[in-house]
């Protein structure tokens, strides 16, 4: 896809207007402007990259005028950065350091925060610097992609010659930081010391700058400056070689589950975490690189440029082509063969890192040996992170590798930068603190869904599993208010209609689950409904429909997902909503309680059946809840009659309080933290004596 120019003059107007009512000047509001713009365009800036500034002046607290520069704080993301996000640091101070030889990281962010105007605000950018050392007002920072495929030549000065002329200034790879800001202001300056003054700079293997006196002026020319890049790849050759895959490969649903389990086990073994997050990409452009032959030779190249290996390392792990179907001994053959690469790959990294750190004196801390992207021949690039936020990232991310890839070797060769920056740049403190350092909640890298997700119940236990950091689907009759729920949870919740009495729907949607999030942990059977009448009269279709929704429906959901548990091998959890019915049975509930106690027992049986598997099996025991079961026409006619008021009636318990949704949503996630249990009824009634298990 071609960059797009996206200035608008009103919407600048706007923009000023729109920050100068907070109080920001009309330099920061076009900074923070157009730096939104090149953030939005994909082709230009992925995830935190890239870096924008402007220099401006500021007013002391005595009045006095103080020239700063406005750079990209750390945390921030262009596509969505405010003012706050370019953090202004005093720009004599940081001008006046590049007399020296050299400075350390620490001194260089020691120095750029001792001159911050706001003492509280992120640190400046690693390469405030480099924007500090150039004299224009605008300086403006991507990893446009259709650069990176110029940049990353073998020749890669004479192709950026060849596109630009004398445009640009062109810098060798330089590590980022004080060298690099002393290298690009020189070679900017012999650039201009020609008598023609550069529009903008090459740094080659690594990205591109613009500059200039406006805003405008430099969104402008980098525009113009990737659009020759995209002209010059627009004349490539593009080949295909592709591998032999089968016509029918088997489905993510199928494969993905055992990419999970198999980098769990191999996260046990490095001492990590074993539950990761998987981000599928068949576009395409990731089928077109997964499945080319030439992709075991390119997947050891490196990547499109240095900043993007803290999120991908530096090689994604090559799997073999998929065999056809959904299960049988070949997907089993390939699961084997999927744990001897993973293998391959963990020993290969951890002798790149002893190779590395040995030259680098050997003060580096090993991280973990576990890829971040996968490439599957027949099905796509896969994405890994600790969330889904995370691997959606990285795979973005090994998408845009795969283009600056292709668009490479289309008209020569991908070159990127070798083992040794590459490792560099990996185990650099100030690029490995842009990943953060915060705890991860208690139920991080969990996959949860819920049924009856729309209900009262439902939703608050999906909510609180969001709360406690586990990725979200939830399965509702409706679709809308599955989405509307899921939408409550995160953005990478999963929300679907799913009728649970039909067990090729649910089998259906399990897999789905399993191929948005790479496979599943827990789940919350928590749909039902309640058919009253008194046994001797109740009808014979009644009856059989509160056993379709109120037992075969968990067994419907039940089985598809000890299905995705057993391909993982991580255990799992099956959480069951079974009612104080179950125990104590209330007059004319007799198909709502009879099939509720046969829901017990099956959360026993499995209890019992599927420990050895790691699979724990527990249950709540709830009542009184206001929900679409009790809802507000029953809760006045059982109220009546017992003739008790409502709230007398809903708090008809020991502690004399109603039952929330929110408290047995907190019962299901504390049983889902309890990890020595199984086989449990954790009673939340507020207290009943006749519903107390014995």
């Amino acid at each position: 896809m071609a960059v797009q120019h996206r200035w608008s003059d009103a919407a600048a107007r706007a923009a000023i207007a729109r920050y100068g009512d907070q109080g920001v000047g009309e330099d920061l509001a076009l900074r923070t402007y157009s730096a939104r713009l090149l953030g939005a365009d994909p082709e230009l800036v992925l995830h935190g990259g890239g870096n924008t500034s402007v220099k401006t002046t500021v007013h002391g607290l005595l009045g006095e005028p103080i020239r700063v520069l406005c750079v990209k704080g750390s945390g921030w993301d262009l596509g969505t950065i405010e003012p706050p996000g370019h953090p202004a640091v005093r720009l004599e101070p940081l001008q006046a350091l590049r007399v020296l030889e050299s400075l350390s990281d620490e001194a260089m962010v020691a120095a750029q925060r001792q001159n911050l105007i706001d003492p509280a605000a992120p640190n400046p950018s690693v390469e405030a610097l480099l924007h500090a050392f150039l004299p224009h007002r605008f300086v403006d920072h991507t990893h446009s992609i259709a650069l990176l495929a110029l940049a990353d030549q073998p020749d890669a000065a004479a192709v950026c010659r060849e596109v630009y002329g004398d445009r640009v200034a062109l810098v060798p790879y330089v590590m980022p930081g004080f060298a690099l800001a002393k290298a690009a202001a020189l070679a900017y300056e012999a650039a201009a010391a020609g008598g023609n003054e550069p529009e903008g700079m090459v740094l080659l293997q690594h990205g591109l700058f613009s500059f200039g006196a406006t805003a405008e002026q430099s969104y402008d020319r980098m525009i113009d400056l990737v659009r020759r890049a995209e002209e010059r790849l627009a004349r490539g050759e593009r080949s295909l070689h592709a591998v032999a895959v089968p016509e029918r490969p088997a489905p993510a649903a199928a494969v993905l589950p055992l990419l999970r389990g198999a980098l769990g086990r191999a996260a046990v073994a490095a001492g990590v975490r074993p539950h990761w997050i998987l981000a599928l990409r068949d576009t395409p452009l990731a089928r077109a690189i997964s499945d080319d032959a030439r992709l075991p030779d390119w997947a050891t190249r490196g990547v499109a440029t240095p900043d993007h290996v803290i999120r991908t390392k530096a090689r994604p792990l090559v799997l073999p082509p998929l065999p056809p179907g959904a299960d049988g001994p070949a997907l089993a053959a390939w699961g084997r063969s999927l744990e001897q690469a993973l293998e391959a790959y963990a020993t290969e990294y951890r002798a790149y890192f002893q190779r590395q750190n040995a030259a680098a004196g050997g003060v580096k801390k090993a991280l973990d040996p576990l890829p971040r992207v996968a490439a599957i021949p027949g099905l796509g690039l896969v994405g890994i992170g600790k969330s889904a936020a995370e691997a959606a990232t990285v795979a973005d991310i090994a998408e845009a590798w795969a283009q600056t890839l292709l668009a490479a070797e289309a008209i020569g060769r991908f070159a990127p930068v070798g083992e040794a920056d590459t490792f560099a740049m990996e185990y650099w403190s100030l690029e490995q603190a842009k990943l953060g350092k915060a705890a991860e909640k208690p139920l991080a890298r969990q996959v949860v869904l819920v049924t009856g997700g729309a209900g009262a119940i439902g939703a608050a236990t999906a909510r609180a599993f969001a709360a406690a950091g586990a990725e979200v689907a939830v399965l509702d009759l409706h679709q809308d208010a599955a989405a509307a729920v899921a939408a409550s949870c995160g953005k990478r919740a999963l929300g679907t209609a799913c009728d649970v009495t039909d067990p090729a729907a649910v089998w259906a949607v399990v897999a789905a689950v399993a191929a948005h999030f790479g496979g599943l942990d827990i789940v919350v059977s928590n749909a039902g409904a309640a058919w009253t009448g008194p046994m001797a009269t109740l009808a014979d279709a009644d009856l059989r429909a509160s056993f379709e929704l109120n037992f075969f429906a968990h067994q419907n959901v039940a089985q598809a997902a000890l299905a995705v548990f057993r391909a993982q091998g991580l255990g799992g959890q099956l959480l069951f909503n079974v009612s104080k019915q179950a125990l104590n049975p209330g007059p004319n509930f007799g198909a709502y309680g009879i099939s509720k106690a046969a829901l017990l027992a099956l959360v026993r049986q499995y209890a019992l059946e599927e420990g050895e598997a790691a699979v724990r099996v527990n249950a709540i025991n709830a009542d009184r809840i206001r929900s679409g079961l009790l809802d507000d026409t029953m809760i006045k006619e059982r109220s009546a009659a017992r003739g008790l008021s409502e709230e007398l009636y809903m708090a008809g318990n020991l502690l004399g309080a109603e039952v929330r949704a929110s408290d047995v949503a907190d019962a299901f996630v504390a049983l889902a933290r309890m990890e020595r249990t199984t086989g449990a009824v954790l009673t939340v009634d507020g207290g009943n004596v006749a519903a107390m298990v014995r």
